[in-house]
């Protein structure tokens, strides 16, 4: 039978309403991100077969079916040592992925605008290490000019990573709120 003290210690709870942990929702979002990253790589892969295009707007945007076996913007694509390159990325990738996983389950704990960041940039660092892994190349099939200039091809897991990646700059710029200090 438990003495008065322990009823006490039992029944006595903070103040402060607990918070839902939204780690699995923050999961999810860069299962999605994979998810849709893989469906999109796919229907391109069997669409445009062998480097052909789609223009959707003449001059401006194309789809297009482009293997990447170097880094972002085909960085070390023409390397000397391709396998070398494809394995440093590799190994690249499975720290910036397991980096992200400890940043997104600290973070997580509610939905913010740096753990919605942690998990697109996640789940757009997975998406490419699949390619990377299965393929030995990363599938990209976006393809934008504007005015005189090409950007590079890429796909919805660059997206995802460049979305996440200004999430965080606009949060690390953002004015804070003045803490009162009791």
């Amino acid at each position: 039978m438990p003495t008065n003290n322990e009823i006490r210690e039992v029944s006595s709870t903070p103040s402060e309403p607990k918070v839902r942990d939204q780690r699995g929702i923050l999961l999810a979002i860069a299962a999605a991100v994979v998810v849709v990253d893989r469906i999109t790589k796919h229907v391109v892969a069997q669409q445009l077969p062998d480097g052909q295009a789609h223009t959707v707007i003449p001059g401006v945007f194309r789809i297009t079916d482009v293997h990447n076996t170097g880094a972002a913007f085909s960085m070390f694509a023409e390397s000397a040592s391709p396998e070398s390159v494809r394995n440093i990325l590799i190994g690249f990738s499975i720290i910036a992925v397991l980096i992200l996983l400890v940043m997104l389950w600290r973070a997580g704990r509610a939905v913010t605008v740096s753990s919605v960041a942690f998990a697109l940039i996640l789940g757009g660092a997975f998406g490419n290490l699949y390619d990377r892994v299965v393929y030995r190349y990363v599938i990209d099939f976006l393809e934008v000019h504007i005015v005189h200039y090409h950007w590079p091809d890429f796909n919805v897991a660059d997206s995802c990573i460049v979305i996440g990646a200004c999430l965080l700059l606009i949060e690390i710029f953002r004015t804070q709120p003045a803490t009162q200090d009791s």
